[in-house]
């Protein structure tokens, strides 16, 4: 029995341990800052999702999956309730912002924690979402509440957030500031807005997993959430997610949401766009087919003496016979065909090596033919035989 190569189990032994390798370590840690209810990574708000019922006595938490226009119109609450925004840009139209103000208008509450604030909603509330330069950032900022009965001591420091971010108040006197950093900014405020309230708070990596369930900042979420009513919930996850949760994704979805799978996908892609350009080009295009020349003398020849058989002319055939035969002459031996003499016979005899009685004979019957009034079908036949065989005495046919 053939001895198995040693060469190619090491190989094979390498590429099994390499694969397991891969297989069982540990997934570099994610920080991307996704802010998904359904995320376990540091930046995910899984954790405050399920904790939330329980701490602030939101019995009744309901994941919405729409834009604002659609949830407030076609899905309209029953009650009074709570509409809450966790998001690093809340991206809302005219329409989403109408129905929200008439929403809140209505007796309900809204609590919004994001970095990035439509102009046009901080126009109507009277402040404005401000970054200040790049150059003035602090990560070691700290944060507060203005509640005595809320403030910690030493603070708050969210260390990820580069603390760039505050709201500027316009001297309105319906907005109560909840929160400051260090510097004295406001960074969570609350606007009266008919009926209901607004809660404006602009660093919303405060309720991810990381700070929610960091020992020194877990209790920074649901102190600010606190002042949210007991009311039923709705939490807006359409500005993170879309309109399609789990149990709607297509395998596009499921593709582009794994990026191993996502890599796959734009690699075949791609490959096969490679493969149309190059491979076209070098494969060969389709021959056309070409139909070889017809020679159809022949067919002429006969269709036109089937034409001349079946209308008797025998005098035009013979003087048409005559003619192409003399056109022939001159083009083969360069002879003029104008008189038919004996002289221009014993030249034809010579250059075409055929015996002179022969070459006068056929002479002879050509210039009688040219001379006659009418020809008889006895004068073709005689004329064509002595052409004829003048002709296999040149070729030897």
């Amino acid at each position: 029995m053939r001895k198995p190569n040693k060469y190619l189990l090491i190989l094979l032994v390498t590429v099994a341990g390499y694969v397991l390798v891969e297989y069982y370590k540990p997934k570099p840690l994610d920080w991307k800052a996704t802010y998904e209810n359904d995320d376990k990574i540091p930046f995910g708000t899984q954790a405050l999702y399920e904790l939330l019922p329980g701490v602030v006595q939101l019995a009744n938490v309901k994941t919405v999956r729409l834009p604002v226009y659609n949830f407030l119109t076609e899905t309209k609450p029953a009650g009074r309730s709570n509409y809450l925004f966790i998001c690093r840009d809340l991206n809302i139209d005219g329409n989403d912002q109408k129905q929200l103000l008439a929403y809140v208008r209505r007796g309900n509450n809204v609590f919004i924690s994001a970095y990035d604030l439509p102009d046009s909603l901080c126009s109507v509330l009277g402040f404005k979402a401000t970054v200040k330069e790049s150059g003035k950032a602090d990560s070691t900022l700290r944060q507060n509440f203005v509640n005595p009965q809320l403030t910690k001591a030493s603070g708050y420091n969210f260390f990820h957030d580069d603390g760039r971010n505050f709201l500027t108040i316009n001297n309105n006197k319906q907005i109560t500031v909840l929160g400051r950093n260090a510097r004295k900014e406001p960074v969570f405020i609350r606007f009266v807005y008919g009926k209901g309230q607004f809660f404006i708070h602009n660093l919303p990596l405060a309720f991810t997993n990381y700070y929610v369930l960091s020992p020194k900042t877990s209790d920074y979420a649901f102190k600010a959430l606190s002042y949210l009513p007991a009311l039923p919930t709705y939490w807006d996850e359409y500005q993170k997610q879309g309109r399609f949760d789990e149990d709607q994704q297509s395998i596009l979805r499921y593709i582009w949401s794994q990026p191993a799978l996502n890599w796959a996908y734009y690699l075949v892609v791609f490959g096969l766009i490679f493969y149309a350009l190059f491979a076209g080009k070098r494969t060969q295009r389709i021959i056309p087919v070409v139909e070889p020349p017809q020679n159809t003398s022949l067919d002429f020849v006969k269709t036109v003496g089937r034409l001349y058989f079946q209308q008797g002319d025998h005098d035009n055939l013979t003087r048409k016979q005559i003619q192409y035969f003399l056109a022939d002459i001159r083009e083969q031996y360069g002879l003029t065909t104008t008189v038919l003499d004996n002289e221009f016979a014993e030249t034809l005899a010579r250059k075409s090596s055929t015996s002179l009685a022969e070459t006068d004979e056929l002479v002879r019957l050509l210039r009688n033919a040219q001379k006659s009034v009418s020809l008889s079908e006895f004068d073709l036949i005689t004329l064509n035989a002595a052409i004829e065989r003048f002709k296999t005495g040149i070729y030897g046919i």
